[in-house]
């Protein structure tokens, strides 16, 4: 009986993982009746970290938090134990926007800093932190503030919202961090190497993303430069230009510099707390995928970060599936994938393919089934 673990990440905009890994068993017992087939949803930080956990057995825990613009927002971190998956875009999200409308000077990571407080209060000893897809420029201070730093003006009065509140920042106290820590451990996926300011900063890379304009980017820079100074001011080590300090905005600042928090590779770090290895011992095929297979994907996201952990734990075979493809076959092979089959093979109408992703990858995984799979 061959097996085969399927480990795609969502195709934005159209499929979920799992809807994504749900098309692609269908398709490949329709092809090989016979096949045993795992599901491992996964995701590298960003958006479907939380849907990724739980889809391999942690528990929802709904908590009501911030949203990125100050307005209540039903979210949920994931828990298995005592470790606590926490997803900053469910909370903190660009999806999260009301309306849509950016927010790049006020936009807070404060529902974020809940989440990480409420999973603590529920007994997690290790937190998980995925950090993709921020709607904000604070450098975590709303994150902290959650977490009980004080950010106070010159007055003695807490900062507002935003890194525009960091304007006024005069003094930072970071001593009701660790009383909510009480040891616990933080983790952060994390899979850029920006400082927090500067020409290759938070504001200055991400800041348009998130509905900067030249004089918002200018401002905002000068903020977090503001909160770094107050920060080794108040824990005496300056970690604004450490690798991934720039990170969601300045979150990864925050994380290090406050939180004592480790930054590791997205893709690793939720493959471990899902057990791939445990999942991949044995198979004959392991199917990847994504929406876009392109010049992005070999930066660390999920199909090559599973391709490279499929073929560590010795399976003999790794196929992707697509919505389009962007790589030729030698950057394919140099990642550890051996074949990409995309829906626009299928169908070269790209609205058709968003619309029939499910029932294309269906037909796609079927042709696996039938060429990849041993008699």
């Amino acid at each position: 009986m061959p097996r085969v673990l399927v480990a795609p990440d969502k195709f934005k905009g159209s499929l979920t993982a799992t809807e994504v890994a749900d098309a692609v068993a269908r398709g490949l017992t329709a092809g090989r009746p016979d096949v045993a087939v795992s599901r491992l949803p996964v995701a590298d930080g960003g958006d479907g970290t939380l849907a990724a956990a739980l889809a391999a057995g942690y528990e929802a825990v709904p908590v009501t938090a911030s949203g990125p613009t100050g307005e209540p927002v039903e979210t949920a971190y994931a828990r298995l134990g005592d470790v606590a998956v926490v997803e900053m875009a469910d909370v903190s999200g660009l999806g999260r926007l009301p309306g849509g409308r950016f927010a790049p000077r006020t936009a807070t990571s404060r529902g974020t800093g809940e989440l990480v407080a409420a999973a603590l209060a529920g007994g997690a000893r290790r937190v998980v932190l995925g950090i993709g897809g921020s709607a904000t420029t604070d450098g975590g201070a709303g994150l902290l503030q959650a977490l009980g730093a004080q950010l106070l003006d010159a007055d003695g009065a807490p900062v507002g919202p935003g890194g525009a509140g960091l304007e006024r920042l005069a003094r930072v106290d970071v001593g009701g961090v660790a009383a909510a820590l009480c040891g616990a451990e933080v983790v952060v996926a994390c899979d850029v190497d920006n400082p927090l300011t500067g020409p290759s900063g938070a504001a200055a890379v991400y800041g348009p993303q998130k509905g900067a304009d030249p004089d918002d980017v200018a401002f905002l820079d000068g903020c977090l430069a503001r909160l770094a100074d107050a920060v080794a001011e108040a824990t005496d080590h300056d970690l604004r230009d450490e690798p991934g300090a720039g990170a969601a905005g300045g979150v990864g600042f925050a994380a290090l510099a406050v939180l004592g928090a480790q930054l590791r590779p997205g893709i690793d770090l939720l493959l471990d707390l899902l057990g791939f290895e445990r999942l991949a011992a044995g198979a004959d095929l392991v199917v990847v995928g994504e929406g876009s297979l392109d010049g992005q994907s070999l930066r660390g996201k999920a199909p090559v970060g599973v391709a490279r952990r499929a073929r560590t734990a010795g399976v003999p075979a790794v196929v992707a599936v697509c919505g389009r493809r962007e790589l030729d076959d030698a950057a394919l092979r140099a990642a550890g994938i051996d074949a990409a089959h995309a829906l626009t093979d299928l169908e070269p109408d790209p609205d058709r393919c968003m619309t029939e992703a499910g029932p294309l990858l269906e037909r796609l995984a079927r042709r696996i089934a039938e060429e990849r799979l041993p008699t």
